[in-house]
């Protein structure tokens, strides 16, 4: 599933090219997506003007006059610029025609989804979202304090989005890697020297992953349709049974709440 670097390269790479720009026509080839596309988001987009595309946890929000329509990529989801000319693929879905440019969304898997938001709406996702990782409020001091009492393993709670936002499983791995904290290791154990460096590697990788465009593990590509690069840094995302990057041993694969977790066990202690 993309993540907090995949999404904010999205963002980054369509907002120079649409904010500003009126949508002309809208296509809905598929709603079957995880919530149905509303019928009459043709009706609610049309004619109206970009001003502006933000990112809140793995949303993207693009924001019109009347409404934000809010966009989750899912599991397999891309949105790209394309020519308006651009005869459309299998999973080619949904299509917001700007004019010089078409905005479309693709998803094989079909579990994102496209919303529109107004003052009538009555389900906002946004609501009980947590603390953006990369705002300044997020540091040793704000991690200390909301790990307080809590004995959940450290990587499954900085990826409760009720806590954290938009740090999945790839980026919970790689920050605790660089932190040198094992993942098993209750949050409430750390103290506030281990909670200012985890706080840190987790800005400085997520910056890197940003800067590398992100993780293009499957089916991520961005706006510009070219995949992310930052998999060639992964220090133990994936790769079990391989050496470190430090110390040499092999990197472990465990199981933690259903999903993979990979570690270093000499290099992360608990």
């Amino acid at each position: 599933m993309p993540e907090l670097p995949e999404v904010e390269t999205t963002r980054r790479g369509l907002a120079p090219h649409l904010v500003g720009h009126a949508v002309r026509r809208v296509t809905v080839r598929c709603p079957t997506l995880r919530r149905p596309v509303p019928p009459t988001l043709a009706g609610q987009l049309t004619g109206q003007t970009l001003r502006d595309i933000t990112r809140r946890a793995k949303y993207l929000l693009f924001g019109f006059d009347t409404g934000v329509l809010l966009a989750h990529l899912g599991m397999s989801g891309s949105l790209r610029l394309v020519a308006p000319s651009a005869a459309p693929e299998k999973h080619d879905h949904i299509d917001l025609d700007f004019g010089h440019l078409c905005l479309r969304y693709r998803d094989p898997r079909r579990f994102g989804m496209l919303l529109w938001l107004d003052d009538t709406a009555a389900d906002n996702p946004l609501r009980h979202l947590g603390i953006e990782p990369l705002d300044d409020i997020f540091d040793g001091t704000w991690l200390h304090h909301a790990t307080r009492k809590r004995t959940t393993p450290i990587k499954t709670w900085l990826m409760d989005n009720h806590n954290v936002v938009g740090i999945g499983n790839i980026y919970a791995a790689e920050s605790l890697f660089r932190a040198g904290i094992h993942p098993l290791t209750p949050a409430a154990r750390l103290g506030p020297t281990r909670c200012a460096r985890l706080a840190q590697c987790v800005r400085d990788t997520l910056t890197a992953a940003i800067a590398a465009g992100g993780s293009s593990l499957r089916d991520f590509v961005g706006g510009d349709g070219k995949p992310g690069y930052f998999q060639q840094q992964y220090f133990v995302y994936s790769r079990d049974g391989e050496p470190c990057r430090r110390c040499g041993k092999p990197i472990i694969k465990i199981t933690q709440a259903q999903r993979s977790t990979f570690f270093c066990a000499h290099c992360q202690r608990r």
